[in-house]
């Protein structure tokens, strides 16, 4: 790989300062969803392993830099004790001497969480004086939330220039399975963009376009590149102000060779109410009070054939509107046909983003696809062809 990893730094006797994403969800002081924090006990692992004391950076929720209790990192101090079987250390501030004394505390091998980076203005600033107060709290860096990889923060970028940095064990998979996703991707390769407008996935789907064999548009956003090309609409959500915009990223497709799947036929209802009649429809049959809320089977027919002649497989976004049946056939037809290849090691798929990570759990093959990534807004920017300042700085 061209990032440093563990497997190249010296770890025993040192204290690594691990920047970890445990922004997690809570509820009466309580974390409700541990998900995160499993994510990190690899890495964990691995550097107690080796005898390194390991000092956990993480910020929770939005304080502005100032000391919100209601956003202390302390109430997720048991549910990762409990995860590790072992205790963990809770320092009451993340620089400065009870930083330091924590820390200090601690036996070699042992783990301390710090308290939220962003009761501190100069976190979110990266302020170099600020990195410089992280930086003297240990002897090495490693970072291991590509999930917050694409703010430059002085915990995810300015640290990572003072000290020896390298991704952790979660970073990395992340990385590897970003690089087999696009980076250097078995041909053919197929996209699935789904979502409501075409002007939030904008770079996303002209950065696609260059670098893609297929690429499937499916959501609102479809609504807007079929009224592009002519077709009626009806009722449906469609960003008619974008048409011109989506007829460039069509010429551009056929310009670079990539062949576009657009809806040849959908399911339409007047309405989302549940007595609302449903109907799967030609694009033709459109009348002007339908609106489009999935894809139809001819379409999805079309999809699978690309997946199933594609070798990678990259995914942000539902075909429709799945979270309200039957409007989740497409989304779920298609990820399960996706997860048989995968899982048969056909295909290499790859999905990220809130929505599809949700939608791949209601279609129940969430853990049949090669990865999938949690990570949001850093997995969109990233298929945006962005460079993301938590990654650059842990290149060789």
């Amino acid at each position: 790989m061209s990032f440093r990893t563990l497997d190249q730094a010296d770890l025993a006797g040192k204290t690594a300062l691990v920047r970890v994403d445990f922004n997690v969800p809570m509820q009466d002081g309580e974390v409700t969803d541990d998900t995160r924090l499993k994510a990190a006990l690899p890495t964990i692992a691995k550097l107690r392993e080796a005898g390194a004391t390991v000092v956990l950076l993480a910020h929770f929720d939005r304080p502005k830099g100032e000391r919100v209790p209601s956003m202390s990192l302390k109430p997720v101090v048991e549910p990762l004790s409990k995860l590790l079987g072992a205790p963990v250390r809770f320092g009451d501030d993340c620089v400065g001497d009870e930083a330091k004394t924590a820390i200090a505390d601690a036996h070699k091998g042992g783990v301390v969480l710090l308290e939220n980076l962003r009761f501190h203005k100069g976190e979110e600033k990266n302020d170099p004086a600020f990195a410089a107060r992280l930086a003297e709290l240990g002897d090495l860096y490693v970072n291991d939330a590509f999930s917050a990889a694409h703010r430059a923060h002085a915990s995810t970028e300015g640290i990572a220039h003072i000290l020896p940095a390298y991704a952790g064990e979660s970073m990395g998979r992340e990385l590897e399975a970003l690089d087999a996703a696009l980076g250097n991707p078995q041909r053919p390769v197929i996209g699935i963009v789904g979502g409501a407008k075409v002007s939030t996935k904008l770079e996303l789907l002209e950065n696609l376009v260059g670098k893609l064999d297929y690429l499937a548009i499916g959501g609102g956003m479809a609504n807007t590149f079929l009224f592009a090309q002519g077709a009626e609409v009806g009722s449906s959500l469609c960003e008619k102000d974008m048409a011109g915009t989506a007829r460039a990223i069509l010429k551009k497709a056929a310009e670079k060779g990539c062949k576009l799947i657009l809806p040849v036929d959908v399911v339409v209802a007047q309405s989302m109410a549940p007595e609302a009649q449903s109907r799967t429809i030609d694009l033709a049959d459109i009348g002007t009070e339908d609106r489009v809320f999935d894809v139809g089977p001819e379409t999805v027919k079309a999809l699978v054939s690309a997946i199933a002649e594609s070798k990678t497989l990259i995914w942000n976004g539902p075909l429709g509107v799945f979270e309200v049946p039957p409007y989740d056939r497409a989304t779920v037809a298609a990820a399960r046909e996706a997860a048989v290849l995968a899982k048969a090691g056909r295909i290499t798929a790859v999905a990220g983003g809130g929505d599809t990570v949700a939608a791949l759990h209601h279609a129940e093959v969430a853990n049949d696809f090669t990865f999938v990534s949690t990570a949001g807004g850093a997995f969109l920017e990233w298929m945006e062809g962005k460079a993301l300042p938590g990654v650059e700085a842990l290149r060789n």
